[in-house]
Parts: structure tokens; sequence; C-alpha cells
């Protein structure tokens, strides 16, 4: 018994002798936690370089877009065939995918080898190759009477400009095609086919092996969003958001990003991690000085580094005393089924000393436990690196969601991680240890990337679909320019109805008078009140205007909410409320003591009878307060001071929120005689000539004429264009048949339209996989805020008017500075009209 112990002391220690020596031998390739967040860090750095337009060039991480936009829902169904090119086999590929309630694919594949003089000779051999072995497989599953979709996975770097279309920018690991580079391999594949008359496959999509990993897993685990190969190379892929992909036109949604991180390095950005075999290494293969990170982790190189370590150690006289077999000395004699032998837990040293043996080496047991901590050492710093570059990504993705913490799933394949030993256990425990603030998934591939290109295919099949019915649900809203000018002339026909007397009564654009006949000139000056009403919140303001040389407004301003209940409460409560917010404001501002000249901007329908009255038609925009329509909301301000009897104010001008913004512009731009509101409310003002206005007396000059446009339609005669949701909206909302053109306009309504356009496409199963969330059913869900990162609406306006208004030159002016600087504006132009005596 004593001996047995004394025997598996005396080996234990030599053991530890061993890895002691090897580890001090192998120092530099130990990293440490902090070198590892050191090379997260970099890598980082590079991704950025990679996504921006101006370094894209000079970055080696190229961060290729990839224009896969979506990962599979489960709804895909169909059959597709797929290639798979890129490692040391060449293979094809038949999946059925299925949607029949238990989303199901099934895979038929066949391997084929890919011959050293193909992978190294022309590009039409290397693809009339492909095209034969598809061929094959077509006769074997007896598919050549079909037409189906082909997906392409393409295991190297191409710049992408669209799905189906790569140019190759380099060749990687062991192939060295002449005359591929800076082709489309798409087109080539495409060429190859067509020689073949019997079948007939659309080519679909082009997909690197890290997308169709990503979305293999995909189709198990929609969170799966990174696909990360470790075989014959090594390379990832990750969902970006389109806004930091300076490369593709769009900010909306994400894309994949085809990394290529196996460049990472080639700048020298990792000389000081790269040891003396790796050089080595560098120096010997088919790419010199390309692909450096690649070289430090894939299947394709580590066997040869292990080799290259040893003959070092062998000439140093630390193993096999000092004596290299030929074997030993020939490149490519160890491979990384070997190194991954050696590794094995029970039957490692075994294995090591059977195929050291093999190498004509005669290892002693040392040797074999040296051996075996060598080839530890190489594959352990191939996870680790892998590992930090793997952190760097999934830390980006949860930056991007803005997540402290983030739970997300990692789609993997590849030979390296599949069989060696202990290389997934370490890479899962590094990465959860450099990002403890992600809950990482790792989920294998058992179905390669080869059917990862037919679910990309199938998601695009899918997504081609659901545009088409979604494009036809939409195709009401797509107005042409010959249905734009049916509604210009609508509308100015409706707009004469509105300034003749004998038909302005039944007019729906109402043509509303506002006694404005002067814009600014530039003289105005003194201190003026101003009040804001239209939307949720009222604005109270002090605006000081200087002229002459110094011409200048300064604003103080404070904003007061209108509770819902004020809206629709009784017109004497919102009045009460109204003069209560301006006690509060001259209290504020110390100036409760002065009778300041006053403009109201009240920006609902009023017919005005003179500058300072204006009695209320109706109200919009949610406010439904009783008693007030049809009375003079000048009057009821007064009423409503005179009943709080703390201050007294001069009520020069009740003006439109239009007018509003007319008077503003027109300060800085003398030519500016329309004001247009496209917010809550939509509505439009302009300066017409007094001889066309036959409801005010007076032929002379001009006269600022409030549109109330909103009421357009009212009467039927926009119903052609209206679709079956703004009907649905205009029926739920607070005075259902009324302001129908401003409900297909205005950012009040116009979420609610989307809502609804959502929900119905949900219902036809074309969103969210047809679930209706609660949140959905909401009212309200949409705001105008929302909406405005969606769609440009200015520039959609602008381009919309040239067209419709060619003789126009017209300058597009933004109020900075809102309607109530205008209320103030035309205070004080009515004020300096009045010193001079004229009406």
């Amino acid at each position: 018994m004593f001996a047995v112990h004394l025997l598996a002391f005396h080996f234990t220690k030599l053991k530890e002798d061993q890895i002691k020596k090897v580890d001090r031998y192998l120092y530099h390739m130990r990293l440490s936690d902090d070198v590892l967040l050191d090379v997260m860090a970099r890598f980082q750095a590079e991704m950025v370089k990679g996504l921006g337009k101006d370094t894209n060039p000079t970055a080696t991480v190229k961060m290729l877009p990839t224009f896969v936009r979506s990962l599979p829902d489960g709804s895909e169904k169909g059959d597709f065939l797929a290639v798979d090119l890129g490692g040391s086999q060449f293979r094809a590929h038949q999946v059925k995918v299925s949607d029949d309630g238990k989303q199901s694919s099934q895979l038929e594949s066949k391997f084929y080898p890919t011959p050293k003089d193909v992978i190294q000779g022309n590009r039409a051999e290397l693809f009339d190759y492909v095209a034969d072995c598809l061929l094959d497989f077509m006769e074997t599953k007896n598919l050549k009477h079909k037409k189906l979709p082909l997906g392409f996975t393409f295991s190297f770097p191409c710049k992408q400009t669209k799905l189906e279309e790569g140019v190759l920018l380099a060749w990687t690991k062991h192939f060295k095609v002449r005359g591929a580079q800076d082709t489309d391999v798409v087109s080539s594949l495409r060429k190859a086919l067509q020689k073949h008359k019997d079948i007939d496959l659309d080519v679909l999509a082009l997909v690197n092996d890290t997308v169709g990993t990503m979305m293999t897993c995909g189709y198990d685990d929609q969170r799966c969003e990174v696909g990360l190969i470790i075989g014959t190379g090594t390379n990832a892929c990750y969902m970006e958001e389109m806004r930091h992909i300076d490369l593709v036109e769009g900010d909306e949604g994400r894309m994949c990003i085809n990394t290529e991180w196996g460049a990472f390095g080639d700048d020298g950005a990792l000389d000081d991690l790269r040891t003396e075999f790796d050089r080595e290494l560098d120096l010997g293969s088919l790419n010199p000085g390309k692909q450096l990170f690649e070289k430090m982790i894939s299947s394709l190189y580590l066997g040869e580094l292990v080799r290259l370590i040893l003959l070092k150690m062998t000439k140093e006289g630390l193993l096999f005393n000092g004596k290299a077999s030929t074997a030993l000395l020939t490149k490519g004699k160890i491979e990384m089924k070997h190194v991954s032998a050696m590794e094995k837990y029970k039957e490692g040293l075994s294995n090591t000393k059977e195929i050291l043996t093999e190498l004509n080496l005669f290892p002693s047991e040392e040797d074999c436990i040296a051996v075996q901590h060598v080839c530890t050492i190489v594959s352990f710093r191939s996870a680790n690196l892998c590992a930090a570059a793997l952190a760097a990504i999934l830390t980006r993705l949860r930056e991007n969601k803005k997540l402290l913490r983030m739970r997300t799933t990692v789609g993997i394949d590849g030979g390296l991680y599949k069989t060696h030993p202990q290389y997934a256990k370490r890479l899962h425990k590094v990465v959860r240890r450099l990002v403890p603030n992600c809950d990482v998934r790792f989920l294998l591939s058992v179905s390669g990337s080869g059917k990862g290109a037919a679910m990309v295919t199938a998601v695009a099949y899918r997504l081609a679909a659901q545009r088409k019915q979604i494009d036809a649900a939409l195709a009401p809203f797509l107005l042409s320019l010959e249905t734009l000018r049916e509604v210009k002339n609508k509308m100015r026909t409706e707009l004469e109805y509105g300034l003749k007397r004998e038909t302005q009564a039944s007019a729906t654009v109402k043509m509303l008078p506002t006694y404005v006949c002067g814009t600014p000139d530039g003289t105005e000056k003194g201190k003026f009140l101003a009040l804001d009403l239209g939307g949720t919140n009222f604005r109270v303001l002090l605006v000081k205007i200087r002229s002459g040389r110094r011409r200048s407004v300064q604003m103080y301003n404070k904003i007061f909410a209108i509770p819902l209940e004020i809206m629709q409460g009784t017109g004497e409560e919102l009045f009460d409320h109204i003069v209560q917010c301006i006690a509060d404001f001259l209290e504020y501002m110390g100036i409760k003591g002065a009778r300041l000249p006053l403009g109201f901007t009240f920006s609902f329908p009023c017919r005005q009878a003179s500058i300072d009255k204006g009695t209320l038609v109706g109200w919009t925009k949610g406010f439904k307060a009783t008693d007030c329509e049809g009375e003079d909301v000048v009057d009821m301000l007064r009423e409503a001071i005179r009943r709080r009897n703390e201050f007294d104010l001069d009520i020069v001008a009740v003006v439109n929120d239009t007018v509003g913004t007319m008077m503003t512009c027109g300060y800085e731009d003398p030519n500016c005689e329309i004001g247009l509101i496209a917010g809550t409310g939509s509505n439009v003002c302009y300066m017409e000539d007094m001889k066309n206005i036959e409801i005010v007396e007076g032929n002379e000059g001009k006269m600022c004429i409030n549109t109330e446009w909103g009421g357009f339609g009212d009467n039927g005669c926009i119903d052609n264009i209206r679709t079956k949701y703004d009907k649905e909206v205009d029926e739920g909302s607070l005075n259902p048949g009324k302001q129908r053109y401003e409900k297909m306009t205005s950012g009040m309504y116009l979420g609610e339209i989307v809502r609804q356009i959502l929900i119905d496409l949900t219902k036809q199963g074309l969103l969210f996989r047809g679930q209706i969330s609660e949140s959905l059913r909401k009212r309200g869900i949409f705001e105008t805020k929302f909406l405005s990162q969606i769609e440009s609406f200015s520039r959609v306006l602008r381009e919309t008017v040239k067209e419709l208004a060619p003789q126009c030159d017209v300058t597009f002016m933004l109020s900075e500075d809102g309607s109530g600087k205008g209320a103030a504006l035309i205070t004080a132009v009515a004020k300096r009209l009045h010193n001079v005596g004229q009406k």
C-alpha cells in the first residue's frame, strides 16, 4: 500500500514539475483577466471604427453589413436549398420548414470534398464544382424538376450591397482561388448553374457562416442575436442598430453585421500579445500578415502552433532528449484532431504517447505530461481570446439596448468548439467572468450554417410575402400626384366658397377673417403679454421688443398644464384656470401692478368681428368646455379677470396659432405671408386681398385669413381618399364627422391611425406573430413624437409642394419661438397702427 502511495506521489510531483516548466516557457501565452479586459476594449474600439463611414476603409475589423434585417419568427414555411462553402468540406442541403402549429424544420444533407486543385485553382473551376455537386444532390433527392429558392453560405469576407449580392474582399483559411477577389460570388454561382439547362434555381441570399449559424439557432431560440464560428476559421456576427451603421442608408430597425474579426490585429493592435511562434506560423501561411487574430484561435492553425512550440523546446533540450524527428520538422504533421485527442481528460496521456510515437519521437512520461500541457495552454489561449472579443460584442448589444442587465443567446458552430474536450467549458466560463451583467445562453447549431442560409432565404421569402400584403393594406395611403392634384383643386374650391358671402355659411373651410391687416416692419417696441392656448399645455409670456439697430425680441414664459377635467368642464372653470395661471406668472415676474397690452393666441376656430373679438365656432383637439361655443372668448377672459379682481389687462388682439406663427416668421422674413401649423392640430392662414373677402367691408389692402382647413371634407368631398382606418379613428373621436381633414393630417390623430393599422395587420398574422398585446389595445399608445422619428414629415411636405406648385419658389421657415411670440407681435403691430391713426 505504501508503495502505491509513493508511486502516486512521484507521478503527481512529476506532473507538477512538468506543468511548471511549460508554464514558465509559455508565460506570454497565459493571459490574465486584466489582459483579456484590455483586448475586449481594443476590440470594441475596432468595432466602432469598422462601423464608421470615414474610418471603415482603414479598419481591420470590417463590420460588413449583411442586409439580413430580421430573425426567424416561426411563421416561415416552404422547401429551400442551401449550399455551404468555406470549411474543410462542401455541403448541399434541402430544408423543409413548416408552421403547422408546431414550428418544425427537416434537414437532409450531403457532404462533398473540397479538393486542393479546386480551392487553389481558378474561379470558374471552383463555381463549376459547386454547381456540379448541387446538381448531383438534386438528382439524389429527385429535385431537378422543382424550382426552389437557394441560399448560399459563403464563409469569406464579402462586401454586400444587398442580400443576394456579395463582392469577395479576400480569401482566408486555406482557400486561394485565382480571379475571384473583387468579383460578385453570386453572379459566379449563377453563371455556373446556368450551364445546367435541366435545373432552375433562384439564388435569393448570400450569407456568411456566422449569419447562417445565428439564423439556425434563432429559429429555435428567438433570443439569439449573435452567431459565432470556432472551427477551421473563426468569426462572429450580431444584430446592430441601423442608426450606428454609417455604411448603409436608414436609421430604423436592426441589421446583422458580419464582424470579420479574424483580421483583428492586422494593423499591429495585438503585436504585444503575439509570440515568436505566432510570427513564425504567420510567415509560413498562405496569407502572411493577414487574419492574425484567426491564426491565434482557429483549428486550422492551432496544431501547427503546437508543433512549432514542441520543435523549439526539443531543440533547447527540454523535450525528447533534444532529438527531433523528421515528422516533427515537417509542417502540418500535428493537426487539431491530435491536439484535441492529447487533451482528453482520462485517455489524454495515453493518446499523447501514441501520437508522439507515430511522429517517430520516443517520449518519456515527463515528455507526455509537458506536451499535453502545451496543448492545453494553446487551446486555452484560443478560448480566452475568443471570449474577450465575444464579450465586447455582448457589451455593445447591452449598451445599444440601454440595459443594466441583458439576457441573450449566442448560436455557435465549428469543429473546434464541438470536438475539443475542454474548449466550450473554458469559453463559457471566461465570457461570464468578463461580462457578469449578461445572462448568456450558448446554443450549439446542430444543423450547421447551411441550414442557416436556407433560414435566411425562408425569412426573405416570408418578409417579401408580408411586405406584399402590408403594401396592399397601405396602398390607400399612397396617393398619386393625380389624386393630390384633385385634392388641391377641391381645396381651392372650398377656399373660394368660404370667401363668398352667399356660400360661406355652408362652406367646410370657413375662411375666417382675423382683422390682422399688417405684418411687422421692425419699428415695433415695448413690453407685451401673450397667452397661448391650443393644446394640453397653456403658456403665458412676457415679450420685450426693441427696434432700431439693436432690434431684438426677448421672451420670458411659463408653461402650465390644462387638466382633462378643465378641458372638458365648464367654460367658467376653463377661463378661471387661465386667469389663475396669468396671476401666477405676473407674480413670478414681479409685474402684477402693470397694465400691459395683451395678445391672446386661441387656437380654435373663431368668427371675428374685429381684432379683439372672437366668437368660438366649435371646439377641436379634445377640448369640450361647455357654454363657450357661440360666445366671445375675449369677453369670457375679461369676465374671469374681473371675477378674480386682482389685476387688469389691455386685451388688444385674439389670434389663431397659425396667425401667430406667420407673424413670428414675418418678423424675421418680410416675405412671409403664410402660417402653417402641423402639430397637435393642423391649420393654415395666409394674407388675402381684401377685394376677394366678400364677408368683410372694404377693398383696399390685405387681411390675414384663418382658413380653418381642418374641416375640409366634412361635406364628404374627400371621402374617396379616406381609408377604413380614418373612419375608425373618426368614429372613436370626441367629434365624429367633424374636422375630417385634421384627423388625416395632425399629430393628435396620426398615432391612433397607426395603432389601428397595426391591430389590423396583426389580426391578419402579418405582425407580432398574430398576437395583439395589451399595450397595443390601448388608445393613444402611439404619440406624434414617435411618428416624427419614423418618417421625415418636413421633407415629404417640401417635395410634394414643389410638385404641386412648380411656379412657386417657396422657402419654409421654422418658427422656433412658437405662436405665443406671434400674439405679442400682432399686439405690437396693432398698437403701432393705432398710434399712426390707421385701422
